[in-house]
């Protein structure tokens, strides 16, 4: 029951912490998402709401191994976000290149958020590496844990 309760405390908090510091990040940074940022960020809105019910609703296991899932869903989105910031591949979207349609000098223009520049590194590691390495482990993590039986 021990492995549950931290499971659940995790499919919780690491979602909401990432979620936090992606707007803190946006908002308090300058640091707008880009379209793969978005991606990044919906399955953390699908996992907060999945790991809550885990508290109070039965199998509890299902629903964090649900958030779980979820979050390394969001962690796999953002290793293939960080490949295409490091220019291992190409992205699938517009916003990897500089579409010719667009008119740079006309101030009504909606900022062009490219997805393959990281805006931000530390040792090297971008927002999207960050959100790959701690989704990725922690999802991993929780499905382990609320799958554990003793």
């Amino acid at each position: 029951m021990a492995h549950l309760n931290t499971a659940r405390w995790l499919a919780l908090l690491v979602p909401a912490s990432l979620l936090g510091g992606a707007y803190i990040a946006q908002y308090g940074f300058g640091l707008p998402p880009c379209e793969m940022c978005w991606w990044q960020r919906y399955p953390h809105f699908a996992a907060v709401p999945l790991a809550a019910a885990a508290f109070v609703m039965r199998p509890a296991a299902v629903w964090t191994a649900l958030a779980g899932l979820a979050i390394l869903t969001s962690g796999l989105i953002g290793g293939f976000h960080a490949g295409v910031e490091y220019g291992w591949w190409q992205g699938v979207t517009g916003c990897s290149t500089i579409p010719s349609a667009v008119d740079v000098m006309d101030p009504r223009a909606a900022p062009l958020i490219r997805c393959d520049r990281a805006p931000w590194t530390l040792f090297g590691i971008s927002l999207a590496g960050f959100n790959f390495l701690i989704s990725s482990f922690a999802g991993a993590a929780i499905v382990a844990l609320a799958a554990y039986r003793r």
